[in-house]
């Protein structure tokens, strides 16, 4: 099966290929193309450990390339859709190219893949299309409701998914995910701006009340469940991805600052974001049903992922200067 990633140099894109070429997959692929944009979060370095793969093929292009896109799918299998825009704070500042490339860049794949006949296409989407929920978990039935600009992009980038299903016949999956964690993930995303802010002896900024609520789930897991997807999804079905482990954000701090050997003298208060939703919470039964467990203990996870950030101090480091 040859595969094209797009965003495969992002955060859960790159493990994703790592996952497909290293081993980890049972997933049959002997091709994997990967196109990125290359933007501030996306890294060649996150390919490093498969860059000398014979299956691998890297391009540095744009999901909205009308011209390019048709012909990378000319022999594609299947699409896995990572590429996006995808911090919450940058979609509230300027968000034009949340709505370029989240939606935009969606539709020309979409156009692209049914012209091209592409078998399966799998759309890598977020909870937080669905808004807030004060108690309770939402179902892949719950109607949309995003809240910020970030969301309601990717929201729409479903909803054409989902019509190219209804209208042309596509075989298509949507996946939504809780929070995500683990290595390789952008400093400007909370834990790792935690950890690496703590590990430069900074103070980190905790919002509002710091009882927002999140469910966190680990990039391998979540990964594991997009392959189920891919293998055994039906057609034009949403499949909710949790990692079942709910925390606040004082919570999250509080495990965070003790395994880096701070205390709250290193946090900071800050003023609630616009808009911020309250509590995100899945009900993955679905996803369960075609073998999908969540494998990875938070603690033991974010451990990992704490070690992970202090011995690739030259990764993280030059990033840094992007955060928000």
């Amino acid at each position: 099966m040859h595969v094209l990633v797009t965003g495969g140099a992002g955060f859960i894109g790159s493990h994703y290929v790592r996952r497909l070429l290293d081993g980890r997959s049972d997933l049959a692929v002997d091709r994997v193309t990967v196109l990125d944009k290359l933007t501030y979060a996306g890294n060649r370095a996150n390919l490093a450990p498969v860059a000398g793969h014979p299956a691998l093929r890297f391009v540095a292009g744009d999901i909205a390339d009308p011209v390019l896109v048709p012909e990378l799918l000319s022999g594609v299998d299947a699409v896995v859709n990572f590429a996006a825009e995808t911090h919450v704070d940058r979609s509230i500042s300027s968000s034009a190219e949340f709505v370029t490339t989240n939606v935009l860049g969606t539709h020309n794949l979409l156009e692209a893949a049914l012209r091209s006949g592409v078998s399966r296409f799998v759309q890598v989407s977020t909870d937080e299309v669905y808004g807030s929920i004060d108690a309770g978990s939402w179902t892949e039935e719950w109607p949309l409701a995003p809240n910020s600009p970030y969301a309601a992009a990717k929201a729409g980038a479903d909803l054409l998914v989902r019509s190219y299903y209804r209208t042309h016949g596509l075989n298509v999956g949507i996946t939504r995910c809780s929070n995500n964690y683990g290595p390789y993930q952008h400093p400007e995303k909370v834990i790792p701006l935690f950890v690496t802010t703590l590990l430069r002896g900074g103070t980190v900024p905790l919002y509002g009340d710091g009882l927002h609520v999140r469910d966190w789930l680990h990039v391998d897991d979540h990964c594991r469940g997009i392959d189920l997807v891919l293998a055994k999804g039906e057609p034009g079905e949403v499949y909710n991805i949790g990692g079942g482990r709910e925390l606040t954000n004082r919570e999250l701090t509080q495990l965070v600052l003790d395994a880096c050997g701070a205390d709250w003298s290193s946090v900071r208060p800050v003023t609630d974001r616009k808009g911020h939703d309250r509590r995100y919470s899945l009900d993955y039964g679905k996803v369960r049903a075609l073998g999908y467990r969540p494998q990875v203990p938070f603690e033991d996870g974010l451990a990992d992922t704490i070690a992970w950030y202090r011995k690739n101090v030259s990764w993280w480091e030059p990033q840094t200067t992007a955060t928000v």
